[in-house]
This record gives C-alpha cells, structure tokens and sequence, in this order.
C-alpha cells in the first residue's frame, strides 16, 4: 500500500512551491506572542483511557516560576466530555504515567516518595486518598498492573555500590564498555530488574537477575507471563541486538525467547513495550533494523505466535510505526505511523495488513490510549494549536483544553512548501510573521532539527511563534537524513554527517531567497542537539549566515568519543578512530578547519549532559575564539540534555532573540 501525503505540493519545475496564501488581508485583532507567552504553554501528555472507556487521564506539565520548576499533575475528563478534574496536587514533586486498574476502579500513577525516588502511587477514582504503592530503593522507572490488579511489575535499577557508614561515596568503578547514560550517570554496576509488587502489602520478588538489564515489562491478560525486551547476544553494550522475551509471571520458570531477529526488536529506549493480544497467544511489537543501522532503518510491526515461535511482519511501508495496541477483538493493531511532516493514528488488519486512517491531515499524533471496548484518545497537536487529548471518533473530539489563552493571540501562519535540492525534492515548513506575506523579503532563522534522524512536523512550536512575533520567517527544512519519507533517504547520511545535509539546507536559503520570502543578507541559523551539530557543519561550509546559535552539539569526534554515551554508535557507524582516521576527520570538519568558520555564532550546553556533552560547545567556542570570530559560551547548571528548570528556558530564548537582532536587524530594523 502506498500512502500519499496530504498537503504535499510538487510539480516538475526545478525547483517546487505552491504557497496556500498569497499576502494577508486584513490583519486580526489579538496581541502578538511574547517571550513570557513560553512559560503560559500548558504541556499535555499521556493519555490513558479505563478499561470501559467512560474516563480518560492524562499529564498536564506547567512552569511554577516561584519554584522555578516545571510540576506536572495528573487529571482526569469523562470521555463523554465535560469539565477536566486535577486529581493530584504536586508541590515541588510532579505526578506522571497515570495507569488504571483492569476493574477500572482505581488510577495509579508515578510519584515521588519523601526522599525524591519515584514511586508508584494508587487512589480509587471515588476519590479516597493516595497511597503509596511500591517502596523499591532508588525508585523505579517502569511498571504494569497484573490482570487481576493485585500486583505490579516494575523495573528498577538494582545492586551498584552503597555509600559507607559515613555517608561517603565510593569510587565510581567501571567494567563495561557503556559506562554513562544521560540522566542516569555513571552505569558501576547497577542493572534494571524486574520485580513483582503486592499491591496491598509492598511485598517485593525478583522477577530477573544476572548482568543484563530487562525493560519495557508487559504483564499477558491471562495473568501467566509477563514480557519484556533484553539483550543476551555478544556483548550487549556493543550492539543493538535487543530481543523479546516471556518469563512466567509468578516466578517459577525461565526467561522463553519470542523473537528471532538478529538485529533491534524495540530498542529499549523507544519507550513501546510489546503488545500482548486479548487472548494472550500473540505478541506484537517494533523492530527495526540489523546493528550497524542503529536508528536509521524504519520501525516496522513484527507479530509473534507464541506457542509456534513464528515471527512476521506485518504492514511494511517502510515508515516509522510507534507503540501498537490491540484492538479488543484481535482482529487488528492500533498504532501510530509517521508520515512526511505529519503522524497519524491508523487502525491495521491483524491478517492482511490493510490500513485505515483513523486521523489525518497536517498535524502530530504523539501518544494514544485505547479502552476495552475500543475507545480511543488520541494526544495530537497542529501548527496552532498545543497537544491536547482527543476523543478518536468520526472526527476528533476535543477532551482537554489548557491553552485557551492562545485564543487571544495571532499566530504566524505555518506553510508548506518543497523545492529541488541537489539529490531530489526536499520538504520543509515555513512560519511567517503575523501579517507578512511570502514576498516581504524577511530576516529569517533557519532550525536544524535534532535526531539526526527525526523532522519537522505540523505542530505547535511555542520558540518558532516568538521569533515570527519579533517579525522573523522561520524555517524548518527536513534535509536527507529526516525521518518521515522511508530509510534509504534516512541514511543518506550514514557515516557522512553534515555533507548532503548540509547541501540541502544551503538549497533551501537559494530557493527562499529567490522567491522573494528571505532576505540572503539577514540569514539565522540553529539547533539543538543534532540541529548543533548541524548548525556547525553548516557554518563551517558556508558563510552565508550572519548569525549562528549552535545549542548541545559538538564537532570534534575524536573528543566526543569515549566522553559522551554513544561509543557504541560511534563504533558502528564510523569505527574506530584509530582504524578509522579519514571517518573521524571528515565528521570534525567544522573543529578541524574552524579559522575558516566567519558566521558570529553562540556556543550552548547543559552542565549535566552525557549525551552531548559541554566538551563540544566548549572546543569549538574555544577554536572561534582563538580565531577572533565573534562568539559566545552559555552553561546551564545541573541540566540533562533537555532543559527542565524555567528561568533557564527563558534565558535561553531571550539570549537567542537577542543574538539574532544583534546581527541580523542591525539598528533595530526588519
């Protein structure tokens, strides 16, 4: 089956764009978004449904200045619609990952405990009191109710050394080959275990042991096994072999292996444990592709039988799928399917593969929740519109409502638009400020999505509407190496980083510029993560740009390797740089030839960071600097790879705004 993208717009021209409007007509009324508008964002996230499909819960996220913290609570709205109830009240402790009982009586959730680890917390949906589930040291990370609701299945990090009598703690000692992951620190010993919890007395029993870990636990609806995603294949730090696996769930036999693929059935941090069928006799779930592909190769759905072992796709169109549920008969497959610019929630025949849209149009799916009956709540958002929860129906019924003060406010207009680069079409999205039309010659900030496999989607962006507020265009190119159009334009930059990426972004400023949208001598560019890394390699190629902000990335392999957590996929992807030199220096080329680098451009990282570590913005704000390009550093304490604490988010968009307007609207001037 091909599927088609709705709003694509291509001829044969050479270079291809249909704007949807011309200029604006007559300006609406309503003030323009601000830069404290980022802090009046409500975030509105997983979605979950009872199990007779009569009440919906989800997360609602927001930023408590006072506390300079982000609290998110749990709340709940009958799916029949009506008023949301808050049901949890976090102080300086936020709520999270709310999951309802099989009876659908009671909602548990994630909390934290008096000491800061994250627990499981229950109340029934009459309102009684929250109580304290789980009492697992350290806290826990994922967990599952039995069937019968009696018990969870959790999983946790268990052993790692003990501070002595003292207080003190010991040396960090190291033996594997991963030793660091973001968020978590050093990895000296410890390893995620499941464990089976009473949910009335807290009593505790291992599930699994050894030196291995065990994610994403899916107890059967017969209540007999539970599943879960490992790796036993060589060593499991050095490949992306991760399988699934059935232990009963009452403790009494061995881990059974279900899938046979050599290569990644769900990657542990994909977050989409396997799928159990009603009547527990299949297993359905995401793989992709063989090690060396990493995240390259597309999601596919994979189902097994598991009394025959059999393995087989189903439905291959060769686009990500994401966290499949079947439906009450299992007689299909709800998932969600990653399209060009758009996700969607689809409906799949468990048999033939056949596909029904269940949401469509220009907009991003990200999470749903499917009920006993199969009702359906879907977490979607568009151009203008912030997440919010859904009801799945005919159309999409609104449930949630936390951005109503949005209504008050003119946003830019998100367009469209596609164009020939140098190895075929490329899609992109361009905002345009409130009341400007595509031929007003504007200062433009080009963003360089993250991933490196990932893209711009209709959805809302509150940083993009404050630029386009202060009157810049905006730009979200999806170069080869994006997600949403299949895995051969995915890996086009397989072990090439910041060459044919690079190559198409530069197309994109020509072919805006040509048609009169950007002004080529007011051209921003920048990006977090990957959109850092690319941010250098753009700057260091060209000279167009007069200001850069390159946000958490790096340009110098030889040091990133063995100091951020990706060795793994370093080596498998490059090598190593002992063996393999030439790799490690055409991917470092913005460090290695930084004196040719002109662009003003400020350097961002985040003090706590193992995925890409401050070493990064540091070696390359130190190379400009010896160099005399104009150029800054930012550290923020204490923070991961994505920024949590609200001052420092606002002082991120401020000095970008402002590092923008210094160098690209010179005097004031737009």
């Amino acid at each position: 089956m091909t599927w088609g993208q709705k709003g694509l717009r291509t001829t044969v021209a050479a270079c291809l764009i249909v704007w949807s409007t011309g200029a604006f007509a007559d300006e609406p009324a309503g003030r323009l978004m601000t830069l404290e508008d980022l802090h009046n964002v409500q975030d509105v996230s997983e979605p979950a449904i009872s199990p007779d499909g009569e009440t919906v819960a989800y997360v609602v996220s927001k930023h408590d200045l006072k506390r300079d913290a982000i609290i998110s609570d749990v709340w709940l709205v009958p799916y029949a619609g009506g008023t949301p109830k808050q049901i949890t009240k976090a102080d300086e402790k936020s709520e999270s990952t709310p999951r309802f009982s099989p009876d659908g009586k009671t909602i548990a959730w994630l909390g934290a405990d008096k000491d800061g680890n994250t627990q499981v917390f229950v109340r029934t949906l009459k309102g009684s009191k929250a109580k304290q589930v789980t009492r697992v040291k350290g806290g826990i990370l994922e967990y599952d109710w039995s069937p019968d609701g009696k018990q969870m299945v959790v999983s946790a990090f268990v052993g790692g050394a003990e501070p002595n009598e003292a207080g003190t703690t010991p040396p960090i000692v190291i033996d594997r080959f991963q030793f660091k992951e973001d968020w978590v620190g050093y990895l000296a010993g410890a390893r995620r275990h499941l464990l089976v919890i009473d949910v009335v007395s807290g009593k505790e029993n291992a599930l699994t042991s050894g030196d291995q870990d065990h994610w994403l636990p899916a107890w059967s609806p017969d209540g007999k096994w539970i599943a879960y995603v490992s790796k036993d294949q060589g060593d499991a730090d050095r490949n992306m072999d991760s399988d699934v696996f059935i232990i009963p769930a009452n403790g009494s036999g061995t881990a059974k292996r279900i899938s046979s693929f050599k290569g990644t059935d769900v990657d542990p941090y994909w977050m989409s444990p396997p799928a159990w069928s009603p009547d527990s006799k299949k297993l359905a779930w995401l793989q992709s592709g063989e090690s060396k592909w990493i995240y390259y190769a597309s999601w596919q759905l994979t189902v097994a039988d598991i009394a025959t072992g059999e393995n087989r796709p189903l439905a291959h169109v060769d686009r990500n799928f994401y966290t499949p549920e079947w439906s009450a008969d299992g007689g299909s497959i709800y998932t969600l399917l990653e399209g060009n610019r758009s996700t969607w929630l689809v409906k799949i025949d468990a048999e033939s593969g056949k596909m029904e849209k269940l949401s469509d149009g220009d907009r991003f799916a990200l999470a749903f929740a499917l009920s006993g009956n199969d009702r359906a709540v879907l977490l979607d958002s568009t151009d203008d519109k912030p997440f919010e929860v859904y009801a799945v129906e005919d159309t999409l019924r609104q449930l949630s409502d936390h951005n109503t003060w949005l209504e008050d406010v003119r946003l830019g207009e998100t367009q469209e638009f596609s164009f020939d680069g140098p190895g075929g079409r490329i899609d992109g999205l361009l905002l345009l400020p409130p009341g400007a039309s595509t031929t007003d010659k504007l200062p433009t900030i080009f963003r360089l999505h993250g991933g490196p496999v990932y893209q711009f989607s209709h959805e809302f962006m509150s940083d993009w509407q404050i630029y386009a507020a202060q009157g810049y265009a905006v730009v979200g190119i999806n170069p080869r190496g994006s997600s949403g159009r299949g895995f051969d334009f995915a890996r086009a930059i397989y072990a090439d980083w910041g060459n044919v990426d690079v190559a198409d972004i530069l197309a994109g400023t020509d072919y805006l510029a040509a048609q009169g949208t950007t002004d080529p001598e007011r051209m921003g560019v920048g990006g977090w993560s990957y959109g850092g890394m690319l941010t250098d390699y753009v700057i260091g190629r060209d000279t167009r740009f007069k200001a850069a902000i390159s946000g958490a990335g790096t340009a110098n392999m030889f040091g990133t390797y063995g100091h951020d957590q990706y060795s793994r996929e370093y080596e498998l992807e490059l090598g190593t740089p002992w063996d393999n030199r030439e790799a490690y220096e055409r991917v470092s080329y913005p460090f290695l030839h930084a004196n040719g680098i002109k662009t003003p451009t400020m350097f961002q990282c985040a003090e706590m960071d193992f995925n890409v570590p401050c070493i990064g913005a540091e070696q390359m704000y130190q190379a400009l600097r010896s160099v005399g390009t104009p150029t800054r550093l930012v550290i923020y304490p204490g923070q991961h790879h994505g920024l949590v604490v609200p001052s420092y988010l606002g002082d991120r968009m401020k000095r970008n705004l402002e590092w923008y307007d210094m160098y690209l609207k010179p005097g004031g001037s737009q």
